[in-house]
């Protein structure tokens, strides 16, 4: 038999981690964010002519390595969308670790889906 206690306290410690996880990454991606906004209304250039901007990740790297605004923004939001996919991932993890496998299918499940929507956005 299970001790509650035990299977509570992990539960605790991983909802923990979940939150901080999630806490943590709105912060860091709101952070970046600002910095790109900040760059943008000191220098008064996005870094791209006209209205365009970058949508790739090789584009983003390179125009953060060049210090554009666009880019480092962009690269916030790219943090932003990439802590809930973090959070299922801590979840699988979990979810294995405590051999829950329907949760873990569940989770697959979901992860295979945010996967596919992400391929989907790619493709122009």
């Amino acid at each position: 038999m299970v001790d509650k206690s035990t299977t509570d306290a992990e539960m605790h410690r991983v909802e923990a981690v979940v939150s901080g996880l999630l806490r943590i990454g709105v912060l860091l991606s709101a952070a970046i964010i600002l910095i790109g906004l900040l760059l943008l209304l000191f220098t008064r250039a996005s870094g791209y002519p006209g209205a365009t901007y970058p949508t790739t990740l090789t584009a983003i790297f390179t125009g953060i390595g060049e210090f554009k605004p666009y880019a480092i923004i962009m690269f916030g939001l790219f943090c932003l969308i990439l802590t809930p996919v973090l959070r299922v991932l801590v979840s699988l993890a979990t979810f294995l670790k405590e051999k829950d496998y329907l949760y873990v299918a569940i989770t697959a499940i979901v992860l295979i889906i945010l996967a596919i929507s992400f391929l989907i956005g790619t493709t122009e």
